[in-house]
């Protein structure tokens, strides 16, 4: 298993509107191979943001980078550009190959 983050620093009072974004985009997800599930997490806030991550699951990082180049990816991304507003600097992506999991009984 694959896990990418993506780290946003939301500024403050534009929380509703960054997650009606992603609630509302189109990822181009739906069967990509490879892609397990998607969690858009909301963190601590700060004086002057709150912190955000896109938190993806894939089978393997070859998947994941297979996505990173394919048109679904780009299709994804295409208007990435118009929220900048809503966050400051650029998103922190943060990649990790899994090496433990311990499943819960649920």
């Amino acid at each position: 298993m694959f896990i990418a983050m993506n780290r946003f620093a939301v500024r403050k009072g534009a929380e509703a509107e960054f997650e009606a974004v992603w609630r509302n985009r189109d990822s181009h997800l739906a069967g990509v191979p490879g892609f397990v599930e998607f969690h858009l997490l909301r963190g601590p806030e700060r004086d002057d943001h709150t912190l955000y991550a896109s938190h993806s699951v894939w089978r393997s990082r070859a998947a994941f980078e297979a996505w990173t180049r394919s048109e679904a990816f780009r299709a994804a991304h295409r208007d990435a550009g118009v929220n900048k507003p809503l966050y400051d600097g650029h998103p922190q992506l943060e990649a990790f190959d899994v090496v433990l999991t311990t499943p819960g009984a649920g």
